[in-house]
C-alpha cells in the first residue's frame, strides 16, 4: 500500500522466511540493515529489482521485539510510555548488477499512557506483529506527541528514500 502512494505496484510481494533473531550485543542500526539485506538476498533475482525493508524500534540501545502476543504489546507500550524512542527502517534495493541501501531514522515520543489506554490498545490486537508493538498509522497515532523524520518510515517504508533509490536504478517514479 505504501508503494502505491508513490505510483508503484509491485509485480510480486514475498515475505521471506529468515531468522530475525538479533545477534548478541547487536545494535539497532546494524540489525535493521542486516535484516533488510537478508530479506533481499532471500528473494534476489538476476532479472528483477528486489526491494526489501526492515523496521526496528529502539529504546536506547535496546531492540524492541516484533510483538507477537498481547503480553508483548503491553510490555512494549509500557516501556515506550512517556519516552522518546527511535524507529529505524533500512531499505535495500537489489538489481542484477548492484545492491544499494539506505537507513532512515525517525525520532518518536509517546505521551505518558494510562493503564486504560494500554489495555484498550492491546484489545484491538493492532500492535501484534508490529515492531515495538504499535502501528503509528492506526489507533496508536493518538499516542504520538512528537515525530521528527519519516512518517512513512515509521509505518514501514520511507517513501522519499525508496523513490530516490528507484530513480538511481533508472525506474521512472512519478
Amino acid at each position: 500500500m505504501l508503494l502505491q502512494q508513490i505510483g508503484i505496484v509491485p509485480d510480486q510481494v514475498v515475505s521471506p522466511d529468515i531468522d530475525e533473531t538479533p545477534l548478541r550485543d547487536e545494535l539497532p542500526r546494524p540489525y535493521a540493515i542486516r535484516m533488510a539485506a537478508a530479506k533481499a538476498a532471500a528473494v534476489r533475482s538476476s532479472d528483477h529489482l528486489v526491494l526489501a525493508a526492515d523496521t526496528v524500534v529502539a529504546a536506547g540501545r535496546r531492540i524492541l521485539p516484533k510483538a507477537e502476543s498481547a503480553e508483548a504489546v503491553r510490555s512494549c507500550l509500557d516501556l515506550l510510555s512517556g519516552r522518546r524512542h527511535r524507529v529505524m527502517t533500512a531499505v535495500v534495493l537489489a538489481g542484477p548488477n548492484r545492491v544499494t541501501d539506505r537507513l532512515v531514522e525517525t525520532i518518536v515520543t509517546f505521551n505518558r499512557l494510562t493503564d486504560e489506554q494500554v489495555e484498550r490498545y492491546v484489545a484491538t490486537r493492532e500492535g501484534e506483529g508490529k515492531a515495538g508493538g504499535y502501528a503509528v498509522n492506526g489507533q496508536a497515532a493518538s499516542f504520538v506527541r512528537f515525530l521528527s523524520g519519516s512518517y512513512s518510515g515509521v509505518v514501514g517504508l520511507p517513501l522519499f528514500e525508496t523513490a530516490q533509490l528507484l530513480r538511481g536504478f533508472g525506474w521512472a517514479v512519478p
